[in-house]
């Protein structure tokens, strides 16, 4: 299932290396404001989930933003066996309003 939703981004971080084992690993990984489940009463608000945007080069379209900044969210939703993941295959910021 494919869907477009605004995001909150309040920080984002980049990993690019190898490991003690020789495996390679490049990342972006972003943080982005979730509701919290209130349906049971014990939870209210919000937390930051973080998501994989993909390798570190997607840090360089962003890290010269304000933290934090909204974004439109392309969003796919899929499934693997028992588990459902959400992925963000492409992150826009919106344009802000020049003072």
């Amino acid at each position: 299932m494919k869907m477009q939703t605004t995001v909150t981004v309040v920080g984002m971080k980049s990993s690019k290396g190898t490991m003690d084992n020789g495996q390679a690993f490049d990342s972006t990984k972003a943080y982005v404001l979730t509701d919290l489940d209130s349906r049971k009463g014990n939870a209210k608000g919000q937390g930051a989930a973080e998501v994989n945007l993909g390798d570190s080069t997607e840090f360089d379209k962003f890290k010269h933003l304000p933290f934090p900044f909204q974004a439109n969210a392309d969003v796919e939703i899929v499934i693997a066996g028992s588990s459902t993941r959400m992925l963000f295959t492409n992150l826009k910021p919106v344009a802000t309003a020049k003072a």
